[in-house]
Order: structure tokens, then C-alpha cells, then sequence
């Protein structure tokens, strides 16, 4: 066979296997990109010291079919991944992966601090510049006594407003992550207080459906209302499931019975296994033609993390691919 044959006969062998890994991997999703938390990874999967086995967990969300990760831990995670930046660069490029975004935060409330705080941002920019991702996820500070929740809110919200400037000098936007686990900006009011607090065109809004679940929040309804202020969000599944029994994870923790951990980690369901109201809310997306990332940030899964993302992609592409496309 000729060379010139034997390209073409090649080229007939590997459109099918392409059509179906297009299939697969979402390519014929224009606006949307899915990715993971390695959360799930670092929480419960892996020993908190050493070094991560960190091109398994790339294997995984390659081959669940998502296009990226949300990066936790930064910067301290770096040092335990056993490579440096341009192998991990290459690492991705091989899978075909892309880093999404990173969990930032800090002393927002503390005026003291900021200084540092804006430094460490700078750094995180710099980083999410070189992987090419143009969002950054911000975490509130630590909740105080709820007759300081107003002061301590307007305090960080001035302060998230420079953030966005400062995020907006190397083309990155930045917005904040709801939390229901000992932050400041937890319930539905907190939300709504930060939101009207800070400007729209500098400071964003990047929720997650677990933590507004647990905090009691009118998921859709806020969904609904501030869909313009979304950046990037965590879209998971959840069903409150009191911890009754003690958990012993993958990584060896163990979770005594009736712990707020454990509880919470409960409530984190696979797509289609919660209360969430998913297609609502990608209905909602629809509406306002949101293009963006949107994250499954599971901090359990009650089998693997293979098993959990293969579930939630099969769910993706059966009943949220058909409504945002």
C-alpha cells in the first residue's frame, strides 16, 4: 500500500473513534464547560502529607469526559504535586485538560491585612494567567458574631471591590463563593447584602448549590434573580442526610458520628440523586446565555471519584446537555 493510501485508509479508521471521543468529551458544547473540584481528592482521598499522585486524579477527570479542574489549596498544593509548573503544563496539555479557576481567600474583613491579601492575589492572577484561566474564585473570611456579620461584611465588600480592579490588571475576573460551613457570607441575606455592597463590573458572583442548600437559600430564586452577576459556579446535587453512623474515608480520617463534616459530606449527591433543582437552573443559564465553566465540587463520594463523575456526566449529557445547547 502507498504511502498516500495508507494516510487516507488511516484517516477513514480514526473519524469514527474521533466523532465518538467529540461525543464523549462535550466538544459540541459551545458555551459551557464542565469541570471538578480536586477538593473531593485532597479532602478524602488523599493523605494530608507527601506527595499527591496528582496525574491520577488528571486521568480521572480526563476520562469522565470533563474539561478541567478547580484548583484547591493553592499555593501550598504546588510543592506536594511532584512537578513543577511547565511539567504540570505538559501533564494537562497531554490530556487535554485545562485548570478552571482556584479556590482564593483571606482576611478581607481585616483592613490590617488587606495589604497581604491583595499580594497573595497578584500571585494567584499571575498563575491562572499562565494556565490561561480568566476567573477566580473567592472565599469569604472566617464567620464572626452575627452582630458583626453587617460591619464585617461592608468592610470586606470595599476591599472586594479593589480585588476586582486589582484581578482586572491581568484580564481575570473574580467573584464570591457562598459557604455554609463557618464563613462569613452564608444565608441568603449575607448573599444579597454582599451583592448589593459591591459593583457589578468589578466584583461577581461565583455560588455553589450545596452550601445555598445547606444555608436554607431560595436556590432558584436567586439563580433567577442575580444570573447576570455569574462568572463560574459550583452546581451540585444535595440531600440532607444526618450523619448517624461513624465514616471512615479512603484517606484513613475517620468522621465520629453527628459531625457537621460528616453531615455535610453526606449531603453531597450525585446529579440526580439530591433535591437541587439542576434543570431549572440550566434553564435559567439558557436565559441569560451564560458562557462559562461550571464545576461539580463533591467533598464525598460514596463510592469513587470515577464512579461519582461518571454518574454526573451520564446526567449531563441525558438532561442538562439537551436544555443549555
Amino acid at each position: 500500500m502507498k504511502r498516500r493510501e495508507a494516510l487516507a485508509a488511516m484517516a477513514a479508521y480514526l473519524g469514527p473513534l474521533r466523532q465518538g471521543a467529540e461525543a464523549l468529551y462535550g466538544a459540541g458544547r459551545p458555551n459551557i464547560k464542565w469541570c471538578v473540584s480536586s477538593f473531593l481528592w485532597t479532602s478524602t482521598q488523599w493523605a494530608d502529607s507527601g506527595t499527591l499522585p496528582y496525574t491520577e486524579m488528571l486521568d480521572v477527570i480526563r476520562d469522565t469526559g470533563f474539561d478541567g479542574f478547580r484548583l484547591t489549596g493553592w499555593p501550598g498544593v504546588l510543592n506536594r504535586i511532584g512537578m513543577d509548573l511547565p511539567q504540570l503544563e505538559k501533564e494537562l496539555s497531554k490530556r487535554n485538560l485545562r485548570i478552571a479557576t482556584l479556590s482564593f481567600g483571606g482576611a478581607a474583613d481585616d483592613p490590617s491585612k488587606h495589604a497581604d491579601v491583595e499580594k497573595q492575589a497578584r500571585a494567584a492572577c499571575e498563575f491562572l494567567k499562565r494556565f490561561g484561566a480568566t476567573e477566580m474564585v473567592t472565599f469569604s473570611p472566617r464567620r464572626v458574631n452575627k452582630v458583626l456579620v453587617r460591619e464585617h461584611i461592608r468592610i470586606a465588600c470595599q476591599f472586594y471591590n479593589r480585588l476586582g480592579d486589582v484581578c482586572a490588571e491581568y484580564g481575570v475576573r473574580t467573584g464570591l463563593h457562598n459557604h455554609s460551613q463557618g464563613q462569613l457570607i452564608e444565608t441568603q441575606d449575607e448573599i444579597e447584602l454582599l451583592l448589593k455592597l459591591t459593583d457589578p463590573k468589578k466584583f461577581h458572583w461565583c455560588p455553589d448549590t450545596v452550601h445555598l442548600y445547606m444555608a436554607n437559600c431560595d436556590i432558584l430564586g436567586l439563580f433567577k434573580k442575580y444570573a447576570n452577576r455569574l462568572i463560574f459556579f459550583d452546581l451540585v446535587d444535595a440531600k440532607y442526610e444526618y450523619q448517624k453512623d461513624e465514616m471512615r474515608l479512603p484517606n484513613g480520617k475517620i468522621e465520629k458520628p453527628g459531625s457537621q463534616n460528616g453531615t455535610f459530606m453526606l449531603g453531597n449527591r450525585d446529579y440526580g440523586d439530591g433535591e437541587v433543582d439542576l434543570q431549572g437552573i440550566m434553564r435559567t443559564l439558557k436565559q441569560v446565555k451564560y458562557k462559562g465553566w461550571i464545576n461539580i465540587d463533591h467533598h464525598y463520594s460514596r463510592v469513587s471519584p470515577r464512579d461519582s463523575f461518571e454518574r454526573c456526566m451520564k446526567y449531563i449529557r441525558e438532561k442538562l446537555d439537551p436544555i443549555h445547547m
